[in-house]
């Protein structure tokens, strides 16, 4: 039950836009806050809302140097999820889906 209860929260971390595009950005490299809050135009505050939700539920991992705080995928299992969605979602809005 532990399991299902982890996995059903991390797929509601991917279930948010703006957290998914963070994931999605995170799996081309790491990124800073900073090159976070530039990518997606939302504010600082709620990009650092976002990440802390992200790390608590063991979805992206931090590391600190000084101010700077630079956030990237543990492993392989949340990147493959994410690419794996955003796949999906690529073939159902070009229409080659199951559910076009």
């Amino acid at each position: 039950m532990a399991r299902l209860r982890h996995a059903a929260e991390v797929f509601a971390m991917l279930g948010e836009p703006t957290r998914l595009e963070l994931l999605w950005l995170m799996t081309e490299q790491p990124r800073t806050v900073g090159e976070l809050v530039a990518a997606v135009g939302a504010s600082r505050p709620s990009v650092s809302q976002h990440l802390a939700k992200l790390r608590h539920a063991g979805v992206v991992e931090v590391v600190r140097q000084g101010r700077t705080a630079t956030y990237s995928l543990p492993g392989g299992h949340v990147e493959r999820l994410v690419r794996e969605g955003l796949n999906h979602a690529d073939h159902v809005v070009s229409g080659e889906g199951p559910h076009a």
